[in-house]
């Protein structure tokens, strides 16, 4: 090798030698390690955190206090007013900085250097949704985002020992299944009178952000065991929307609710001759008591036309609202009323009316819910309440299909992936599928 090729080769070393040395400097400037596997030209993966690559930055998380702003928050960090202002007129079509609540998390990116510099800060709107504002200099960008969310399917067998809730908590069950299950059974099954003994199978999708559950998905069929019968829950899309019906192809929703809220005992029931608690006289009583905190939400029974909203007496705040077939329901006590509502409005079954209340001649927090046919009053507990219109021919072989399937999972028949249901829009992919055979559906 000559002298010549010897200086060209020696200077392409020292080179080589300088670049490696600044590749491992930025390495320990950031707290890390080079990988031993990591190929020629090969770029390390960034950690993402918010969609922020976290190795670049001091990490600070905190959790918003009560009365606390963004104001203050960031005044830790040196951000005056100025700044604060310039932010909320960015943020507002994204995320109003007034909706920040307490004891929400957040996280502070700065930059590592001495100036610890605010250069991004992430805030959790919920478990899995996400802003961030990003400061650049006089620059301002605030963005929205979602976490990564792993969904899982699960088979669960209960019995119920005291309430559906204590159920929940009893078996480890996330709290929202307790309300789903009660959105579907709500026209089938009174969650009032729950039994020691009463049951269930669900098969549902729960949600994970990390290890955390982020809430219940879709629920893939049901049977709920109750007063010695059993309620199946079979979801099938019938027109555009997925709906849920019993092991004959009937609609469990009905064309009145069990009862207008959740979670609350009768204290009181229809009486044509009641000891009032408060007057201490004996006079009818043509509605039914519900016990339940103060706050709790009222719905609609079924659809219908408010005909009355104001306080009256001894009823205090009371709606009224006129349904076909000559019916008519009452709310009374109420504390107060569901944002716009006013009388003439159309409502839908199962929308928010009002809030549980003491007004009026009361002893505590209590909806008084009443019927009236034609003017009469009748007793909401024996109010007959006829299923919506059932699966129409032309479904019927689908929904069979369907039926059988979701049965053969929630009795544990099979754990075939091709033999459950995950999706309802399209059903070619289940119809060469073979079913359960009817040893299998217990």
């Amino acid at each position: 090798m000559g002298k010549k090729q010897w200086i060209i080769w020696g200077a392409a070393a020292v080179a080589a030698l300088v670049v490696i040395a600044a590749v491992w400097s930025v390495v320990a400037d950031r707290g890390g390690t080079a990988s031993e596997e990591a190929e020629p030209g090969e770029v390390a993966s960034a950690e993402l955190l918010y969609g922020i690559d976290k190795g670049q930055y001091i990490i600070e998380e905190g959790e918003v206090e009560s009365g606390q702003t963004l104001s203050t928050i960031f005044a830790r960090y040196g951000i005056g007013p100025v700044v604060v202002d310039r932010v909320a007129r960015a943020a507002e079509e994204v995320f109003p900085l007034r909706n920040m609540r307490a004891g929400h998390a957040y996280t502070a990116f700065l930059r590592a250097d001495s100036t610890r510099a605010l250069e991004h800060f992430a805030y959790e709107k919920s478990l899995t949704d996400f802003v961030v504002i990003s400061l650049d200099g006089d620059s301002v960008r605030v963005t929205s985002g979602s976490k990564e969310v792993r969904v899982e399917r699960r088979r669960c067998t209960a019995t119920i020992s005291s309430s559906l809730w204590n159920c929940m908590v009893d078996n480890d069950l996330s709290p929202a299944l307790a309300m789903d299950l009660s959105d579907i059974f709500a026209w089938t099954i009174d969650f009032f009178g729950l039994q020691e003994g009463d049951g269930f199978t669900v098969v549902y999708d729960e949600r994970y952000v990390d290890s955390v559950s982020v809430g219940v998905g879709r629920i893939w069929g049901a049977i709920f065991n109750h007063a010695g019968k059993s309620y199946y829950a079979i979801p099938f899309k019938q027109g555009t929307k997925i709906t849920y019906w019993d092991e004959q192809g009937n609609s469990l929703r009905k064309n009145l609710l069990k009862a207008p809220l959740k979670f609350s005992r009768i204290s009181s029931r229809f009486s044509r001759s009641r000891l009032h608690p408060v007057l201490k006289i004996r006079r009818p009583h043509y509605g039914v008591d519900y016990a339940a905190p103060s706050g709790t939400p009222v719905h609609a029974v079924a659809d219908g036309v408010v005909v009355y909203k104001g306080y009256k007496g001894g009823n205090g705040n009371m709606v009224k609202i006129k349904h076909a077939g000559g019916l008519m329901s009452g709310y009374l006590h109420l504390r107060g009323y569901a944002k716009g509502l006013v009388s003439g409005k159309r409502v839908a079954q199962g929308d928010l009316i009002g809030y549980v209340g003491s007004t009026g001649i009361s002893t505590g927090p209590h909806l008084d819910f009443r019927l009236w046919r034609n003017g009469q009053p009748i007793d909401p507990l024996k109010v007959p309440s006829e299923p919506t219109e059932p699966i129409s021919a032309e479904n019927r072989a689908d929904f069979d299909m369907i039926r059988q399937l979701v049965l053969a999972e929630l009795n544990g028949a099979s754990a075939d992936s091709a033999r459950v249901v995950t999706q309802l829009d399209s059903l070619d992919v289940y119809r060469a599928v073979p079913v359960a055979s009817a040893g299998e559906e217990k």
